[in-house]
């Protein structure tokens, strides 16, 4: 195992989830455990910092184990609840209705950074609300290579100055479409990644679903397509897949660059891929090393082409 260390800051939790393909009452979930997963594709050492109640399955966290994923950072409340979700997508897997939040033991959480990953490399605030990624990054003690933050709208709609203090302190942001339209009321992206800039992220990446993926860093653009999938089941977890498989393979890389960037995004979107096609993480979970190597090499042919110009 590299010394090379990634610390994610998210959710551990179980959801209920219904797609027009079938229903699950309670699997494994959250943006840290997604993002771990994913990450742990990488010869990398990589820990969570989350909080679970005592009904988190023994089983689940062995998974998360099994996979090298250092849990110390991890609070277990003892007679507390874990944080669970439940929500519908409908027809298209576009657009989902939440059915239930219960935040249970999130309500009262106040993240311990173990010592082992005070000064880690690279650090993923994956979704989670804005007032705990900052007072996780208040415990870092060196200025980590890279500070990358996933957020969605609802933290966008009420809790916006201090996600805004929160993108103060980070160089990447990763958000969809719909969020980078809803955070800087533009409806280019171009233009919505330049105002996302001057909030303080040097690069930021904007998802478009199943039309892929943008990355931004001062004038340089690129673009990644969606891989064309037969089978979407469970959206669940994509953007958190993506962005573990994108923190994982800049902490194994050691390289921050705009092109190690693009590769990065090309792993990340690889690995949710791989998450969108079964349920929950049950895809992530099972996705050897070579099955990620052989759809890379799909991306790549997907991509690559000779052209004269005339």
């Amino acid at each position: 195992m590299t010394s090379n260390k990634l610390l994610i800051i998210g959710t551990m939790a179980y959801d209920g989830l219904e797609t027009p393909f079938g229903k699950a009452d309670r699997i494994l979930g959250g943006a840290a455990v997604y993002g771990a997963l994913a990450a742990s594709q990488f010869n990398i050492n990589c820990g969570i910092v989350s909080v679970i109640g005592n009904d988190f399955e023994e089983s689940d966290l062995q998974v998360l184990r099994s996979r090298g994923i250092d849990l110390e950072g991890v609070e277990a409340v003892e007679n507390g609840k874990t944080f669970f979700w439940k929500g519908k997508y409908h027809n298209d897997l576009n657009t989902r209705t939440t059915i239930e939040t219960q935040l249970n033991v999130l309500e009262t959480f106040n993240p311990v950074v173990p010592h082992n990953f005070q000064k880690a490399d690279i650090v993923l605030l994956a979704n989670l609300d804005p007032s705990v990624q900052l007072k996780t990054l208040e415990q870092i003690g060196s200025q980590p290579k890279l500070v990358i933050l996933d957020t969605m709208n609802f933290w966008i709609e009420n809790t916006p100055e201090v996600l805004f203090k929160v993108m103060g302190l980070t160089d990447v942001i990763s958000i969809n479409d719909e969020e980078a339209r809803q955070l800087t009321e533009e409806y280019s992206l171009v233009k919505a990644a330049k105002k996302i800039h001057q909030m303080g992220p040097r690069y930021v990446i904007i998802k478009k679903g199943e039309h892929g993926a943008l990355l931004f860093h001062e004038k340089n653009v690129f673009c990644i397509p969606a891989l064309p999938l037969e089978d979407v089941f469970d959206p669940t977890g994509a953007g958190d897949s993506f962005a573990g498989g994108f923190a994982g393979y800049l902490t194994q890389t050691g390289n921050i660059s705009f092109e190690q960037m693009k590769i990065a995004m090309i792993y990340g979107s690889a690995l949710a891929s791989f998450t969108v096609e079964k349920f929950g993480t049950e895809n992530l979970i099972a996705v050897s090393k070579e099955e990620l190597a052989q759809r890379i090499e799909t991306f790549k042919n997907l991509t690559q082409f000779e052209i004269e110009l005339i």
